[in-house]
């Protein structure tokens, strides 16, 4: 832990020692962990509405997809059906990529600049 990280939480040990969080808005409520601030501002309504409705963004189908296909692949035996699994996965893999992709060059620049600040540098 370096000294910032340190200091923070000596800090908030100390106001809680006070009691000074005893009475804030919503405690002892369940946190809300449905966080979207990932999304495009202009993205997060139409995004909530099609999850609420049960519907997921196309990139989250693929990912999900993928990962229910890697756990069979994992189960089966016979050499034909890993091939057949194994290029199906390849298939969504390489859908998934240029969905992400296509999606980042037509996202708002300045999202994608404040993205790249954001991202470790190679």
């Amino acid at each position: 832990m370096d000294w910032l990280e340190r200091l923070a939480e000596e800090r908030i040990r100390e106001a809680m020692e006070r009691g000074e969080f005893d009475n804030l808005p919503l405690s002892g409520e369940p946190l809300s962990l449905d966080s979207n601030s990932f999304v495009a501002e202009d993205l997060r309504l139409a995004y909530k509405l099609l999850k609420d409705a049960g519907f997921l963004p196309p990139e989250m189908e693929l990912s999900k997809e993928i990962v229910t296909l890697r756990e069979l692949l994992a189960t089966v035996v016979d050499d034909g059906e890993r091939l057949k699994l194994g290029r199906r996965i390849d298939d969504l893999l390489l859908r998934l990529n240029l969905l992400t992709k296509r999606s980042f060059d037509r996202a708002d620049p300045v999202y994608v600049r404040k993205l790249g600040e954001k991202l470790p540098r190679r």
